[in-house]
Formats: structure tokens, sequence, C-alpha cells
């Protein structure tokens, strides 16, 4: 671990006037995340651009109601593919160019691509999208900055100690400050803003650390999520394989394993660039609106076998379906509850208790109200478990490993309905690229004022929210209200699996 000390105002010079009014011709917005080409672009899993879910409750705060607390967790940007899959991909491409004697005209792009993506690294588009969040967060919960030239009015950033996190955490922070600017529009007498720390935790082995994961053996010799994957592959590629060597190539023998590694590069190639306004497909630099020529080899229903791939992979491997998923989330879980209660941490699984039992790394001054984290998909998964989210997930009907239930639509768009069939699960629905959950406490006592809680009664009155990418998630197991809602003391007791432990001991039975 250690403490970076940086002034926020610095990095405002990554922050143009385009971000700060955005082309209203983009695809890719602060209000709405990304929406070019939903029924692609929004059937990529894990791998899609972060879009504003559709909420059946509104996500507006209630009338009569005022925020006293908002904390976000955020994944980091879109980033290039990790080491294993760049490898696999170029060695498809390789395969593909060596032995292709002939090529199908929707195929011959394929002659003249030179695969010179980066690896593991936030890309430009994945910068945008964390910028616009920081934007779009500041536009949420401006009444909790009670006065910017106070720290402890502005937001508290940790972040997990990868460089595409930690890179994400600071453009999430330009763009919050950015916005801030322009909305406050300060005299220059009080610039530079005060200097804020940003608390980098270390991602190395053995390192405690609630927002990544790695020190549960069992949880990491688990394979529940490959071998559910394996089985989905084996009953639903062949087709698609056999249609792409029958129809692509003459030459060539794709494997489905091949054939998975060119789907990859349709959400690779196209988020590899800084998004624009323009729609059209393009073997060029696309940034981020054009879809990759990639993406047109598959048909809409195969982007949904891709998609639900994916979300297999995720609710087996990191979430409900793997039965130590939760326990990772627990340490993280255990932190939001000292922060809303405004208490010491009380855990022993993955917190680092030094960080925690230090007001400068971890502070929990009634003042603080606005925290901002920053994580990986995998990690937030084991935390939305811990925190219950999937409990009204149906995975008899909805979590088949051979077959695609009906209700999970053919294509990626029309979330509204979609989201409307109970028991659902969808991996682009919790952790896209740059996805962000929203906690917030408020208090509603009609008047609107926005004042600060106060007094022990109106602090006994708040009310717990969670919004995972601008959804409102009914909280499980704390008699919520109609809004979604739960009063802190009832979510708080709800959180007994984390507040007793977590099943720690059973990753090292």
């Amino acid at each position: 671990m250690f403490l970076l000390m940086v002034p926020l105002f610095s990095y405002l010079a990554a922050a143009s006037l385009r971000v700060l009014s955005p082309n209203p011709a983009s695809c890719d917005s602060p209000e709405l995340g990304y929406q070019c080409n939903s029924k692609t672009t929004h059937t990529w899993g894990q791998y899609s651009p972060f879009f504003s879910v559709p909420s059946e409750i509104s996500p507006s705060v209630p009338e009569g109601c005022r925020l006293t607390f908002a904390q976000v967790l955020s994944r980091h940007g879109a980033r290039f593919p990790t080491p294993g899959k760049a490898a696999a991909i170029s060695a498809v491409l390789t395969k593909i160019k060596t032995s292709a004697t002939w090529y199908a005209p929707d195929f011959e792009f394929i002659k003249d691509y030179n695969y010179v993506l980066g690896v593991d690294h936030l890309t430009a588009f994945g910068e945008q999208e964390m910028v616009n969040s920081g934007i779009k967060f500041y536009q949420r919960y401006a009444s909790l900055i009670r006065d910017y030239t106070d720290p402890e009015s502005l937001p508290f950033v940790r972040a997990s100690g990868q460089e595409r996190v930690i890179a994400s955490a600071e453009n999430f922070t330009t763009g919050f400050y950015s916005a801030l600017l322009a909305d406050k529009n300060p005299p220059s007498s009080s610039l530079p803003l005060p200097r804020q720390e940003m608390v980098i935790i270390s991602e190395s082995p053995t390192a405690n650390n609630t927002m990544h994961h790695g020190l549960c053996r069992a949880f990491e010799d688990s394979t529940t999520g490959d071998a559910a994957q394996a089985t989905f592959i084996a009953a639903n590629f062949p087709p698609i394989t056999a249609r792409l060597n029958a129809q692509g190539f003459k030459g060539v023998t794709l494997s489905d394993t091949d054939v998975l590694s060119l789907m990859d590069l349709c959400p690779f190639d196209t988020v590899a660039y800084p998004p624009s306004s323009s729609l059209t497909t393009s073997s060029s630099p696309m940034g981020g609106s054009k879809l990759s020529p990639f993406c047109s080899l598959f048909t809409a229903q195969d982007l949904t076998v891709y998609d639900y791939l994916q979300s297999l992979g995720k609710f087996y491997g990191y979430g409900p379906g793997n039965s130590l998923a939760a326990t990772q989330g627990v340490g993280y879980v255990n932190e939001l509850l000292a922060r809303l209660t405004v208490s010491p941490v009380v855990d022993n699984t993955t917190t680092n208790s030094t960080l925690d039992g230090n007001e400068d790394t971890f502070p929990l001054s009634k003042n603080r109200t606005v925290f901002a984290d920053f994580s990986h998909d995998n990690d937030m998964m084991g935390i939305l478990t811990a925190l219950r989210i999937f409990e009204g997930v149906d995975v008899d009907k909805m979590m088949d490993n051979t077959t695609i239930p009906r209700e999970y639509g053919e294509t990626g768009d029309d979330p509204v309905n979609l989201k409307e069939r109970e028991g659902l699960f969808k991996v682009g629905w919790v952790v896209p690229f740059a996805a962000r959950v929203y906690f917030e406490k408020m208090v509603c006592d009609g008047d609107g004022s926005g004042e600060m809680v106060q007094s022990e009664e109106e602090q006994d009155k708040e009310l717990v929210r969670i919004l995972v990418n601008d959804r409102v998630v009914k909280l499980n197991g704390c008699e919520a209200d109609e809004l979604g809602r739960c009063r802190l003391d009832k979510f708080v007791e709800s959180m007994e699996f984390a507040r007793r432990g977590g099943d720690w001991d059973k990753c090292f039975a």
C-alpha cells in the first residue's frame, strides 16, 4: 500500500471543452453512457461500454428527501485485452492469414488487418468513460459538496493498485472537478483547489485489499465459472463455428475457441479508440462509435450467445453461482457499513486494519459524506453478491449452462422489457466497462431543505438506497419500501453474513 497525495486541480488539464459540453451527436455521454448500435454494443457482457440501465423505480431523489451520503464503487474504464486474451486473438489471426486460400467478401478485411492493440491498459475510450463518470457523479451529488475549499467536503478517493484502476480514478477525478469548476466558477484567488488524498491499495498476492480478491485460496482455486462456460460453448458454438468455416474462408478450420477470440475482437477493437459521433462500420480506427468490422462477421443471435456466455462466467465464477463469491465481498461491505454508520470497521477478512484504523486513510468523520472507490468487475461481483443484490435471480430458470432462456432476449436492445421479467441476470447490466454502483443515504422529512442531518432523531430516519448503473435495486432482507430503500438500521441488520465473518474460514478448510 502507499498513500498518494495528489493536487486534484492538476488533473483538470486533461478535461477539454468537449468533455464539459459533450457533442450532442456523440455515442457516449455523461448522462446515458454509450447508446449507439445498442443491439450490438449492449450484448458484449462485461466488455460492453457503460450504458445507463433503465430503472423500474425512478433513480431521482424522491420529493421531500435530501441526500446525506453518497459513495460510488466503480469499475475501471474500457481496457485493452489481457495478455492471455491478446495472445489468443493474435494466434487466430495468424492462423487465418497463413492458411486461408480464399476469403468471403465480408472477411477480406482480415488480410490487411494489423493487430496492434495494447495489453491490459486503459484505452482512450476508457479514459473518456471515466471523465464522463466523474462529471455525472458531481452533477448528481453536488448538493453534498458543502464547501469546495474544504477538503472534508470533497470526495475521498481510493483505488485498487493496478495501473488501469488508478488511471480510471484519476480520469474520474478530472471529470468531477471539471464539472465542479464549471458549476461554481470560483475566483482565481481560491485556486488551486485543496490538495486531496487518494489511497492506492496494493494488489500483491498477500495484500489485504477489499477491492481485489486473492487471499481466499479455495476461491482462487475454484473452476465453477470456467466449467459453466465450457459446457455452454460445447452446446452452442459449433453451429457458429461451422458457418464461419463454410462461408468465411477456404484452407482454414477454426475451432470454437478461435471463434470466441474473433468475437472478442468485436468489443475490444471497437473501444480501443476515443469516442466520436460517427455511426458507421469501418476498418479504420473507429473511435468507439464505428463498430469494429469483426462485429459484422456475427449475427445478432451470435452476439446474444456471446453475451450469455459472459453472464455465465461471471455468475458462476464470481457471483452467486460460486459458494465463496460473497465471502470475497465481505470486507468491502463491512467498510461500507462503517462509513454509513460513522463507526469503526469490524472485520477479520480482507480489510487492512492499518489503513482502516487511520483517519488519514479511512476517514470516518461525520463531515465526510462523499466517497469514491475504484476496482475491477470480478471484485464488484463479489461485493454485490455479499450485498444480497442477486437474491432474486432464478438460477434454475435463468442461468442454465446449456440453453439461453427465452427471457434473455434475442438482442441487446429493449432492456426495459427484459428487466421486467423476474429473476434475470445480465452481466452487461451489472459490471460493464466503467460500471458504477451508487450507495446513498437520505432523510425524508418533507421540507426539501437540503440541510445536513443534525439530530439523533433525524439520523434514525436515514434510509439507504443502492443504484447499479442508474437502476435502483430493491434491497433484500431489510423491509424495503416501494422505492427500494431500507432504514439504515434494518440495512445493517440485513448484512448479518458480512458482519459475522462471511464464512472466511472456508477459504482455508
